[in-house]
């Protein structure tokens, strides 16, 4: 097998990163011709495609992204040798990309993560966003994997697998009630107290809303949040009872701060780790969802 050019590597590193060629040409100071060339040429010795063209930008396959990690990692080699060598060392990591839904619990992502976290070869970038903004980031490679709460629509011709890493029940929380009040009844009560929950778009929202509707309870609704950071902190400054996964509130149910009234039969939030099918796994991405399955 012949050697790596390292020369036709550095010019697909500058592609990438510029995601265009006519700057990327600039910048290395040679004809736009001559980079496709040396390109084609990389292209042919590893096997696989690196780019592909949608309307005037370059976007990295899967191939690309990962000879990308590869051409990062060869080319920082030269700044840590020259760090090293001016008792400046540099740590040499492998990068997970993860786009986390934002409305999705911070108690969750930090679990899923937790195995990686503190580990010095790695570097974790994660994002935040909507989740159709997420899907597209991983069509393109841009991410590795985004967490959600809800699976990502499928048809026959989807590359993105569903992972559904946990089941978490869903109760609603608050102050600890005064001696004076009656035990929380569910859910009688609900015609009378007020309460916060998450918006509309959440799914244990609708599957709560059934509830309440079969028992033909309309609800006193203080607030609806999409943000459960913020439903949390609801929870703690208000008087009003909420609806929440214990795992969102778990510090502040540890600490007594919060109360668990009760569970809701039948509605549960549901967690899931989407990635795009790959023809070469992430192996990082791999250590995560072992341990996922194994914690479950």
């Amino acid at each position: 097998m012949r050697n790596l050019n390292y020369n036709h590597l550095r010019y697909f590193w500058a592609v990438a990163h510029e995601s265009n060629l006519t700057r990327a040409a600039l910048r290395l100071h040679v004809s736009q011709s001559a980079l496709s060339v040396q390109i084609r040429k990389l292209e042919h010795q590893v096997g696989h495609p690196l780019f592909e063209r949608v309307g005037r930008k370059l976007l990295l396959t899967e191939a690309g992204q990962i000879a990308l990690d590869y051409a990062d990692t060869v080319f920082k080699a030269g700044d840590e040798l020259l760090s090293t060598l001016q008792d400046r060392p540099l740590a040499n990591r492998q990068v997970l990309r993860v786009g986390a839904l934002t409305t999705l619990s911070r108690n969750f992502q930090l679990e899923f993560l937790r195995p990686l976290v503190g580990r010095a070869d790695v570097e974790l970038v994660v994002r935040s966003g909507t989740l159709r903004d997420l899907l597209a980031q991983l069509e393109i490679h841009a991410v590795d994997v985004v967490l959600a709460n809800c699976a990502a629509p499928r048809d026959a011709r989807s590359s993105l697998r569903n992972h559904l890493l946990n089941q978490q029940p869903v109760s609603l929380v608050g102050r600890r009630r005064r001696r004076t009040q009656r035990k929380f009844r569910f859910p009688e009560d609900l015609r009378t107290e007020p309460v916060l929950l998450p918006s509309l778009d959440s799914e244990i929202r609708l599957a709560f809303d059934r509830v309440l509707e079969l028992a033909a309870i309309r609800p006193i609704i203080l607030a609806d949040v999409d943000d459960m950071a913020m439903l949390r902190l609801l929870a703690r400054e208000r008087d009003a009872i909420t609806l929440v996964p214990p795992v969102v509130v778990r510090d502040e149910l540890d600490s007594g701060l919060l109360v668990e009234y009760c569970r809701i039969p039948e509605v549960v939030e549901s967690f899931y780790a989407i990635v795009k099918k790959r023809r070469f796994p992430h192996q990082l991405l791999g250590t995560l969802l072992g341990a996922a399955r194994n914690a479950a």
